[in-house]
């Protein structure tokens, strides 16, 4: 099996003996970090990647987004509009969901998750898909207008893609997730809190954790190298460098903005 989708392509055992990690031969990934609203980086970063993916065109190429495509940079919506009418010529792609996402389709059906929202980015794209944000003190019955007026303006190309969202997929040696995995705990009994979430007890793990876990989710300068993870959000909202793990049999290298 090439992918393992869903719940199934993983196993405790997939990384035996200390072999180095590898995707299967023929292949190239391009994962990607958190986008977090920055069309204009994601579109420079495709650009960047289409360039490096034509020196190799025998091989299969593709893209996996690692989550938090909204929220906090200035066009969530342009995001997901550039993401759900597929990938480049020449790849195939993989979505994962990311936290932000999560709340923003909990909004939807649920405006006592509004405040929290909004707190960590709602506002923002709230506003790329043309609704005023409401005051932070704004009460339930402003916020259901709100509610009303996001699901009136979001194409129903947007929520196929949101609905459609993935918690993992698994590649070779990899297992790509937006946050993260519970140590210890069996993929299949894992949470889609953990999924989406986890820092902690994951980020501190120095334990085999059954693959190299590629996520997002958490920020730093440069991306974290440890030889049970990769961590890949730079922080493009604010950073202005988004970046992209390319990986190719046993090989790792970086692409940016």
């Amino acid at each position: 099996m090439l992918f393992g989708l869903g719940r199934r392509g993983w196993t405790k055992d997939s990384v035996a003996g200390g072999a180095a990690a590898a995707v299967p031969r023929g292949l190239r990934v391009y994962a990607v970090g958190d986008v977090h609203g920055r069309l204009d980086l994601l579109d420079r970063l495709l650009a960047t990647v289409a360039d490096d993916a034509a020196s190799a065109p025998e091989l299969v190429k593709y893209l996996v987004f690692l989550g938090d495509y909204v929220d906090r940079g200035p066009e969530s919506a342009g995001v997901i509009d550039r993401l759900a009418a597929g990938p480049p010529p020449g790849f195939g792609a993989v979505h994962l969901k990311g936290n932000h996402e999560q709340a923003l389709i909990q909004f939807l059906d649920d405006v006592s998750v509004g405040p929290g929202w909004l707190k960590f980015g709602g506002r923002e794209t709230l506003a790329s898909y043309g609704v005023p944000p409401p005051p932070a003190t704004a009460p339930r019955e402003v916020l259901g207008v709100i509610q009303r007026q996001l699901s009136a303006r979001l194409p129903d190309t947007h929520r196929r893609f949101l609905a459609d969202l993935r918690p993992y997929v698994a590649i070779g040696d990899y297992l790509f997730v937006h946050a993260g995995i519970r140590p210890g705990v069996p993929l299949a009994d894992q949470g889609e809190r953990d999924f989406l979430w986890i820092r902690k007890d994951f980020l501190d793990s120095d334990e085999d954790l059954g693959a190299v876990v590629v996520h997002g989710h958490t920020i730093r300068e440069a991306p974290e190298v440890r030889h049970n993870r990769i961590g890949i959000d730079t922080g493009a909202y604010a950073s202005n460098r988004l970046t992209c793990l390319v990986l190719e049999g046993t090989e790792r290298r970086f692409l940016s903005t």
